[in-house]
This record gives structure tokens, sequence and C-alpha cells, in this order.
């Protein structure tokens, strides 16, 4: 049986940087090549970043993209490595947008996957699944793919599939068994999701299966916008076994030696392209158009066989902070940022978002200002100061007060009109810092009070990413302990107070105040919340489920009212199954109320 020495590059390429991300892919094949790969695997739209999203409506940027994959392959051939193929993902069209009134249904911009050799594109698949939910708006964006491509590779037949096409019974998967493919690539940006990881292995093992083939998983790495995608690439054996698996959250080059079946069907001689042949035939419902790179079988490099290994997984809290971390490091970095700065309470939330900053970013990097008002507890100032202390981020102390008061002096203000202006004043000055210094500001409020709308628009609310939106408030104290155990693990002295978990959540707007004055225990909240959000339960669900109909009519009614403040809210890392903004899409102007709610 031939032996096919597979890379599959777990990269981080950034949406628009074609130049970068093509350097990228040149000096991964290097390395690569350079430890006996045979054929090197990129993620889906690779060149381009992923997800594109209406940037593939501008002529401009499909051109670049259609020029730059042509560019890529003679570069690397140039670079030595002509007679290597490498598989990258990058944006295609054969026609115009679907949304242009010259589109023809059948013809359109491709979620496409490039066969790079010899200097030119030998071969091209365009995905065949897209997908229309969640974060997903492919259908918007692409025109499906209606032929399976298979590349035959050191005398191996390896079938093409993009993503979405995993996920999915039946199509290019079916038709790759019936072609009698040995090896399947599908590559991916599938985003991160709490536990997603431990539906992704049993998903491949279903897919050789109905393959009867290994499949090579690679998928994305990195923070995009409000995504994170988590890498976790791997290889599984026909057999559902688990040959190699990548590390989560982190770049990677993934090498494994593979034994598989020799190609034994013929092709028909037809030009493709330089040392391709390729032709076609038609499989059940998908056609099938082959192409050969290289017709005999490969034999494994002379040095020890490659083996990618198995990375340990991660528990569920090191998950999530590890996907946080990333995704605040990469929204930074992206966006031309070098620091950021944020408010420090002493409270939970604060110590969370200032402990993934300087994760993510350095100390040095990381600008906490505690902003007491006549208020501020005691524990709160101390807290915070404890809190920089143990991380050693920047710390300041701004009182508020001098600047509260003329703006009490001035206008008549009671109640919650002078908690608000509280906050808002924090707002000004953590806006002001950032337009005098250059630093990105980190609001940080957690998904139990966006969902409930218990801030402060243009006050606690103000702020350019917002690293835990997607993070309910009990998860949030689970973070903080799991976070302080790692270092102690480690034998580094805990990030956070012990206070800041210990203590009852307050805002300190007014004496004595308690978030529980306003909400019901975070505990029971979440549940409701996680049901209602998380799940799209409906009123008698979360009654059946043994929730007090007052309190889910109260939490119902707190959720739909609060619609326009989320739409205002700073973007933030997702990492549950239904984040505000990317996942959950609501009318702002509603009147439906679940019925028995008044």
């Amino acid at each position: 049986m031939p032996t096919l020495r597979i890379a599959l590059a777990q990269v981080n390429p950034i949406v628009g940087d074609l130049p970068g991300n093509a350097r990228m892919v040149r000096d991964f094949t290097r390395a690569a090549v350079d430890a006996g790969g045979q054929l090197i695997v990129f993620p889906e739209m690779m060149l381009t970043g992923y997800p594109v999203e209406d940037l593939v409506f501008r002529e401009s940027f499909v051109v670049a993209a259609r020029a730059g994959i042509r560019r890529l392959a003679a570069e690397l051939a140039a670079d030595g490595f002509g007679e290597v193929p490498v598989l990258v993902g990058y944006l295609d069209a054969d026609g115009p947008a679907a949304i242009s009134s010259e589109a023809d249904p059948g013809r359109g911009p491709r979620n496409a996957l490039a066969v790079l050799h010899g200097g030119a594109v030998v071969a091209t698949y365009f995905k065949h699944h897209l997908p229309n939910y969640g974060v997903f708006d492919e259908d918007r964006y692409f025109v499906p793919g209606t032929a399976l491509t298979v590349v035959r590779v050191g005398g191996v037949d390896v079938a093409l599939t993009i993503c979405e096409d995993m996920w999915q019974a039946g199509g290019p998967f079916t038709a790759a068994r019936r072609a009698g493919v040995g090896l399947v690539v599908t590559v991916n940006g599938s985003p991160y999701e709490l536990d997603k990881d431990d539906a992704r292995l049993p998903l491949v093992r279903r897919r050789a299966a109905e393959a009867g083939a290994t499949v090579a998983y690679v998928n994305l790495v990195g923070g995009q916008d409000e995504l994170v995608f988590d890498g976790d690439s791997m290889i599984v054996a026909a057999d559902g076994t688990l040959l190699a698996r990548a590390p989560q959250f982190v770049e990677h080059l993934l090498l494994h030696d593979l034994e598989l079946p020799a190609a034994d069907s013929p092709v028909q001689d037809v030009t493709a392209g330089p040392q391709a042949t390729a032709g076609t035939d038609v499989t059940d419902e998908m056609g099938v158009d082959r192409v050969v790179v290289s017709d005999s079988p490969s034999a494994a490099p002379a040095d020890a066989l490659a083996t990618g290994g198995l990375a340990e997984p991660l528990s569920t809290e090191a998950e999530i902070w590890s996907a946080l971390v990333l995704g605040l490091r990469d929204y930074v970095r992206k966006n031309g940022f070098s620091s950021v700065v944020l408010g420090l309470s002493g409270g939970i939330d604060s110590s969370v978002v200032a402990a993934i900053a300087v994760d993510a970013l350095g100390a040095d990097q990381v600008v906490g200002v505690s902003l007491p008002s006549q208020f501020s507890s005691e524990h709160s100032r101390s807290d915070a100061a404890e809190l920089a202390k143990r991380t050693g981020l920047d710390y300041r102390v701004e009182p508020i007060q001098p600047m509260v008061d003329p703006f009490l002096a001035n206008i008549s203000l009671s109640g919650l009109a002078v908690e608000n202006l509280q906050a808002r004043v924090r707002g000004v000055i953590l806006m002001a810092l950032s337009n005098q210094e250059g630093h990105l500001v980190l609001t940080t409020g957690n998904k139990s009070e966006l969902a409930v709308g218990y801030s402060t628009l243009y006050g606690d609310s103000v702020g350019g990413f917002n690293p835990i939106k997607d993070v309910w408030k009990s998860l949030a104290w689970r973070l903080a302990e799991w976070r302080n155990s790692d270092a102690a693990r480690r034998g580094e002295e805990p990030p956070i107070p012990e206070n800041s978990i210990a203590k009852p959540p307050s805002a300190e707007l007014r004496p004595g105040q308690l978030d529980t004055d306003s909400l019901p225990d975070y505990a029971i909240l979440d549940e409701v919340l996680t049901g209602y959000i998380d799940g799209d339960a409906g009123r008698d669900d979360l009654i059946a489920a043994g929730h007090e109909p007052e309190l889910v009519d109260r939490v119902l009614r707190m959720v739909d009212l609060a619609e326009y403040k989320r739409r205002q809210s700073a973007p933030g890392t997702k990492i549950s199954i239904k984040a505000f903004g990317r996942d959950r899409r609501l009318p702002i102007t509603n009147r439906w109320r679940e019925p028995g709610d008044r």
C-alpha cells in the first residue's frame, strides 16, 4: 500500500489580508516540505480568511482572490515546492453574486478549494453543502458545487470536501465511497462552541464510515470578530480509529504517515494543467471530476515514521478560558491595537476580564482603572488594587465624584438617573483614556446582565470589545476559580483576589446596593436564561422545568425589553450555541409575548 505523509496546517489567517495569508501558506509549506510532507493541506478560505461576509459582493475582492490563488501557485513553484501538491481554500466565482439581478442561479461566488501543483491550479472543488443557520449565511453568499473532485496523489485517490460537507450526511461523502477513494480531505472554518470538540470526533468517524476511507480534517485557529476557531484538526481511519489530533487554540503543523489503498480505477487522459491529467464520471447525484497529479505509489520518506500524536483534551473551563484569551488577543492584534483599558471595580466580572486581558496581551499592555464614587466600598478599592498587584497590570485610580457633583449641581436628578450618571461618567473617563493613549476599551458586562438589560447605555456598557459577552454570571465565577486553581497548580500566584470571587455582586451605585435587589439569585436566573435564550424554551417549558410562573414572567419580560440595549453592545467572543448578535436575532420593535406572560 502507498504511504502518504500528510501535513495539516492548522493556521490563523486574517480576513482580507491576501498577501499576508499567502506568505503564511508559503512559510508553512516550507516547514512541511522540510519535514517530508507529500500533501500539504490548509483550511477553508485560507487565502481570503473566513468568513468574508459581504466582501463576497465586491467584485474587486473576488478578482483579487482569483488572481491571488494563481499567483500563490507560481510562488510556491518558485520557492522550490512545485512538485508537492498544496491544497488551499479561497474565494472563486463563475458569475456575478446571487444578489445581482444578472445572476444565474447555477453560477456565482464559490467557496472553493484549489490544488496547487507545478506552478498552477490543477484542480478545484466547490463546497456542496452550504450552511444557513446560527452564524452561517452561506446561502446568501455562495452557489453550491455539484461535483466531487478526486485528486490522485502518490497513487492514492483523494476526495476534496469543505466543512459543512462533513456535517451533512450524503452528498460528497457518499460520492467518495462510490468513487472508491482512499482518503477524504476536509478543510474547515468551524467556529468554537462549548463542547463542540466532543461532537467533532464522532462526526468524523461517521463520515469515515460513510466514505469507507480515512478522513483528514484540518480547521482554522484564531479569532475573527466575535468568532473564535479552535483548530482541533484530526485524522480518523475508515474503521473509526483516531490516528492523530492537534491541540486546540494554537497554530500547529500536524504531520502523519498514512498507509492508504492504491487507486485502481483508470482515468481518462485529458490535460488539466501542468503535470496533471483529468477526467469526469458520474457517481449517484454528484458528478466526480478526477485529476491525476502523481500516479506512481509514493513511499514513506526515508526518515523516521511521522506520527502526529494525540493532543490531550482540555477541561471545560480550560477550553473556555483559552477561547476567550485567543478571541481577545486576535481582536486586538488584527485590528491594530496594542493595548487595552478597562474599569476595575474589584468585582468578579472586571477581575475575570482583567485576568483574560493579561493572559492575552501581557500585563504591560493592560491598563486597569479604579473609578471609585462616594458609594464605593473599601473592599472594592482594595480588591482592585490587589488584582493589579498580583497581575502586574498598569493600575490607576480616577475618583469620579469630583466630576459627578457638577452635574448634580446643575441638573436635578434622583434615583436611577443618579446611578446611571455615575456609570456614564466612568464611561467618559475610559473613552478619554482610549482617545488620549490609544487603548481599546474593554467592557465587562456578562451574558446574564446583557440578557436582562442590567447595564447602563453609554456607561458600563461602553467599550470596543467585551471578552465575557457570552459568559453567564455563574460561569464567570467558575472561570475565576479555575484560573486561580490553574495558577496554583503551576506554582504561580492566583491572579484574582479570593474576596472578588466570594463577595456578593454589586454595582455600588447607591448605599448598600446588591445585584439581588434588582435580579433573582444568579444561579436561578441563569437557569431560566439558559433555557429561554440558548434553548429557545417557551414560558410553559420553563414552568414545566420547575420555575415559578411569576419568576419566569419577570425574567422573560426583562429579556424581551432589553433587545434595544443589546443591539448597541460591544462585540465579544462567542462560546455558546446561542450568542447575542451572531446567533440570536430578534426585532427590537416587537409586541409578541409568550402565552401567559402579561
